[in-house]
């Protein structure tokens, strides 16, 4: 097999232009690059290319994908070949190692739904009448259109049959959909299966290679739960997962430090704003694996998380997994009533680099919150 970090370095090395230039005729407009579609020999240019992301997709025929999906359409060729061959137009080595699985990945059929399900959620969100709600909950957060496609944001529909019927339509079976947890299969025998995110704002969630490994739902009226993840899948595993970290890794390394903060809001509006090196985890404090994969990138993490109870000891409880890695571990605190969310459209960037200036060790938070309490009295 090819080892992800080989695939991660040659992903991020690849012009997605350049090379999927090579076979259509793309002309910029705005931030992509669009052309006629290869797949379905379309003449007018809905096929686009998004650099900053690195995917494509036709708005016509539905395909879309990375790189290294494109020329295995285009060409023919299976994945590993299709990985070499950017690595050889991008100037890096791609070896196999001797552990390769035969055939393709078993993955790939998952990765491939939650595509093609965040397309659908996102069209939706801008289109539907009935996604007014969310339309409206971005507004009030100040989320524009521009940041909402940035992070793929979607609409989950009301309806229990739309996305099935959609899904069923481009041929995906009833058991893909249950395995993808999409969809809920009830225990009751010959019932249908039902969507598991209705009437919510949708937050696709990526692994740190890019891919579309499950959804975070967030309800929009006052029902519960407030957010709803995607279940546990051969793809998605909530304590080993972060939030953002596909797009903030080279940020991390390059900034040396990691942020870490709550929720998916809190890392969409700091990257927004320009802060890129961010990340969240699945649940409010990290788990041993986030910590670990943290690691990888730095030694320096930053905590922002809220100053309320629950904050502090999942505050706490983070730096202590952190700190076991070997890393030094700094507390943001900012003024009450704040979170990174709404210090950063108050402040902006340059307001929440003063606050990290201000930081402390994560020892001396605990002190100071001890002394408060009056115990070291």
């Amino acid at each position: 097999m090819i080892p992800d970090e080989t695939v991660e370095q040659v992903r991020e090395a690849a012009d997605i232009v350049q090379i999927i230039g090579d076979y259509v005729n793309l002309k910029k407009t705005g931030t992509d690059y669009r052309g006629p579609c290869p797949f379905h020999q379309g003449k007018n240019r809905n096929f686009s290319v998004t650099p900053r992301k690195k995917i494509y997709y036709c708005f016509v025929c539905h395909e879309g994908g990375d790189v290294f999906h494109f020329l295995q359409k285009k060409l023919g060729v299976q994945w590993p070949e299709a990985v070499k061959i950017v690595g050889e137009k991008s100037g890096i080595e791609v070896k196999e190692i001797d552990t390769r699985r035969e055939g393709p990945d078993p993955r790939e059929p998952l990765w491939e739904i939650n595509a093609t399900a965040t397309a659908f959620f996102q069209r939706l969100l801008w289109d539907d009448k009935a996604a007014a709600p969310a339309r409206d909950y971005l507004a009030k957060r100040e989320i524009s259109r521009e940041t909402a496609d940035r992070f793929s944001l979607g609409f989950a529909p009301i309806d229990r049959a739309m996305l099935r019927d959609h899904l069923t339509a481009l041929g995906f079976d009833e058991r893909r959909m249950v395995d993808s947890g999409l969809f809920v299969k009830p225990e009751e025998e010959n019932s249908e299966i039902r969507p598991r995110f209705r009437g919510r704002l949708i937050i696709p969630i990526f692994d740190v290679l890019g891919r579309n490994v499950g959804f975070g739902g967030r309800v929009l009226d006052n029902g519960e739960p407030k957010y709803l993840n995607s279940p546990e899948t051969a793809i998605f595993g909530k304590g080993k997962l972060l939030y953002g970290l596909n797009w903030a890794k080279n940020s991390i390394r390059k900034d040396e430090r990691v942020l870490v903060v709550e929720g998916f809001f809190d890392v969409i509006r700091l990257m927004a704003a320009g802060v890129e090196s961010v990340v969240a985890p699945m649940g409010t404090a990290l788990t041993d694996a986030q910590a670990g994969i943290l690691k990888k990138y730095t030694r320096n993490a930053y905590l922002l998380y809220d100053s309320d109870q629950a904050g502090l000891k999942a505050t706490f409880r983070s730096g202590d997994e952190l700190l076991s890695q070997g890393m030094t571990v700094s507390v943001v605190t900012l003024p009450d009533g704040e979170d990174p969310d709404s210090y950063v459209s108050s402040h902006g960037a340059k307001g929440l680099e003063d606050q990290l200036a201000k930081s402390i060790d994560v020892f001396e938070r605990k002190i100071q919150i001890l002394d408060r309490a009056g115990w070291l009295s």
